[in-house]
């Protein structure tokens, strides 16, 4: 099989068409997969690292507000379908998958012009602007929650999959857990807290936990915590301005991101982070309890819905974002981390929503888009 894939931008879109390329490439070793992106995402990062070839077009995220280097953006975008067009002419594709995000615009323009087979996958419950878009257009659109089933009428045909991930339930063992947190830097005899807020970093999330840190409410746990690439250098001169090292902050070790993310989550007692609908299908397939500050939204609290959905299960807990402070996330964490018992339980039902087979699901609506076009 011959497969482009567009992602860019986020992780939380790039990760889930690593883990279908992955599946692609383990049911047919002699695949050839191919990804879109752009020059200024993480996919330059993450695309390579995985062993893929990344090819990138000039093309952006646009927002609301008019602007000059916003329509300039918007023509630059909507002219890099030519060049996705020569990418498909060269690499003659059987199929072109998507994983949303602002990539798809001018990648599934160029693959539906040139009529190639397409699939596009949607994570969130509520569907992107570029699925909506091209749902009609391609062949399928796959979904990893039912609710968005019903907010797709238009398209040909629309599958629940579920959200595929890179991360899975892993069985450490205490030895390779040593090893992993030796490497760190960070101990073994301590419950470990893991804090992110996506891979650009979440602002309230990092200023609670720098407040949380310089008032030494951090007991006997350990932080292990991703502030995110455009946040690091803020984090790091806010702990300087206290005249805190941040590279020497006893039983806290701060990164700006975290590459080895699977192990880390399997090895954690709790996260804390925020509610993407990513987050909350790797938290649930690795069974962890969680502490979620959901992202707010002036049009659709999404990741509160996600959020919600856990917490009425009773495995997690909930802080709003207007309303968290150091000091309401340490009690929070307090309340939580010392019972190995309650801990456990939370964990427990968080799988109960966990996703099965989700690849092999995907994989075989690839398999029969592919056969019906050759």
């Amino acid at each position: 099989m011959k497969a482009i894939i567009s992602a860019a931008g986020t992780a939380g879109h790039i990760n889930p068409a690593l883990a279908i390329a992955n599946k692609i490439r383990e049911k047919e070793p002699d695949s050839e997969i191919i990804f879109i992106g752009t020059n200024h995402g993480l996919e330059n990062d993450l695309v390579p690292r995985a062993g893929y070839k990344l090819k990138r077009v000039e093309a952006y995220g646009l927002k609301k507000e008019i602007s000059f280097t916003n329509l300039k953006h918007m023509i630059k975008t909507m002219q890099s379908a030519k060049q996705v067009k020569k990418i498909i002419d060269e690499f003659q594709p059987d199929l072109v998958i998507g994983t949303g995000g602002y990539i798809c615009g001018p990648v599934f323009a160029a693959a539906t012009s040139k009529k190639v087979p397409a699939i596009l996958h949607e994570s969130n419950a509520y569907p992107g602007k570029a699925v909506k878009m091209f749902a009609k257009e391609v062949d399928a659109v796959l979904v990893g929650f039912e609710a968005a089933k019903n907010r797709l009428s238009k398209a040909k045909k629309v599958v629940v999959t579920g959200n595929p991930t890179k991360i899975k339930k892993l069985n450490i063992s205490q030895n390779q857990k040593r090893n992993i947190l030796a490497e760190l830097g960070v101990k073994n005899d301590l419950p470990i807290v893991l804090i992110f807020g996506g891979s650009q970093g979440a602002q309230k999330i990092n200023e609670a936990t720098v407040e949380l840190i310089k008032a030494k409410l951090n007991k006997e746990y350990q932080i292990i915590w991703a502030t995110g690439r455009n946040q690091y250098d803020i984090v790091k001169e806010s702990f300087e301005k206290a005249t805190i090292s941040i590279k020497n902050i006893k039983n806290v070790k701060v990164v700006s991101y975290i590459y080895n993310m699977e192990e880390l989550i399997n090895m954690a007692d709790l996260v804390i982070c925020r509610s993407g609908a990513m987050t909350i299908t790797e938290l649930a397939i690795c069974g962890k309890p969680a502490i979620f500050i959901p992202l707010p939204s002036r049009s659709a609290n999404r990741q509160e819905d996600n959020a919600r959905v856990l917490e009425e299960l009773g495995a997690a807990k909930i802080i709003l974002n207007n309303e968290l402070t150091g000091e309401k996330l340490a009690n929070e964490i307090d309340a939580i981390i010392y019972d190995k018992a309650k801990l456990e339980e939370m964990g427990k039902v968080a799988t109960k929503i966990a996703p099965s087979d989700v690849e092999e699901k995907i994989y075989d609506e690839i398999l029969k888009i592919v056969k019906n076009n050759t």
